[in-house]
């Protein structure tokens, strides 16, 4: 490559000559350019691996943001299905609750209706009352038929007439037929408690279904509340009569407790 170079004035001086310009062929041309090249070459090789260094920060940056969103959005996926899981267990729960109320009111309706506040119960109370009534009735005429026997027994030993024997026979008769007449009452009242005991027997059906409702015998059991016998004095010993599977004492029971 052909350039100029400049003459310095001694060179002037000395050759006596002054010249513009001199055309010179460079030997340092081509070394420049190979320079210049192996500059370039160099600065890219320090920006590539530069370069890829931030682009691999930024993608690691990036990746673990993205790891720890998907961290984050797995765990929230799983509180929310642990929540709905709880939410569906819960409603199973309120919907048998909401069922056991809802066939608890139709049994106390029932109950209402046919038994505590209705003609049932009135029937109950009204068979009670007869009851009652005719037991006292009966009693009365059988004490009175029983006495007037007792009176004429005795006075049968004192006359001799026979008429008047006869006459006391007879009388002790018809007391002896009053007896059996009031003991008729005994009939009328196993048909009345009979009834009596049909309604008792629809009351605690539909109060067993409540208690199978509810869990059964044994769940109500665990929720009753101790019994306390408040009475005091005499009322306390009343017990009223045992039936015949309760046990009742024995003479060699009663001997017992003076031995």
């Amino acid at each position: 490559m052909a350039v100029q170079r400049k003459r310095f004035r001694i060179e002037e001086t000395s050759l006596g000559v002054s010249p513009d310009s001199f055309s010179v062929e460079s030997e340092q041309a081509p070394k420049h350019s190979e320079i210049m090249s192996e500059l370039r070459a160099i600065r890219e090789q320090m920006a590539k691996p530069i370069a890829q260094g931030a682009s691999n920060v930024v993608t690691s940056e990036l990746s673990a943001s993205n790891e720890r969103q998907i961290a984050e959005a797995n765990a929230l996926l799983q509180s929310y299905r642990a929540q709905i899981e709880q939410c569906e267990k819960l409603k199973i729960e309120l919907d048998l609750i909401h069922d056991a109320i809802s066939r608890t009111k139709r049994e106390i309706a029932v109950l209402h209706g046919k038994s505590f506040d209705g003609e049932e119960m009135a029937k109950v109370n009204g068979e009670l009352g007869a009851v009652v009534g005719g037991t006292e009735e009966a009693t009365q005429l059988i004490l009175e038929a029983a006495e007037a026997i007792d009176q004429a027994a005795s006075a049968l030993t004192k006359v001799n007439s026979p008429d008047q024997q006869k006459l006391i026979s007879e009388e002790i008769q018809e007391r002896v037929i009053s007896i059996f007449e009031a003991c008729n009452f005994q009939d009328l009242t196993g048909q009345r408690i009979s009834k009596v005991m049909t309604t008792m027997k629809f009351i605690e059906n539909h109060i067993m279904a409540m208690m199978d409702i509810w869990g059964g015998v044994d769940a109500i059991k665990a929720h009753a509340p101790p019994i306390v016998d408040t009475r005091e004095g005499d009322d306390k010993l009343l017990n009223g009569p045992k039936l015949d599977d309760e046990g009742h004492a024995s003479q060699d029971d009663i001997d017992a407790l003076f031995n």
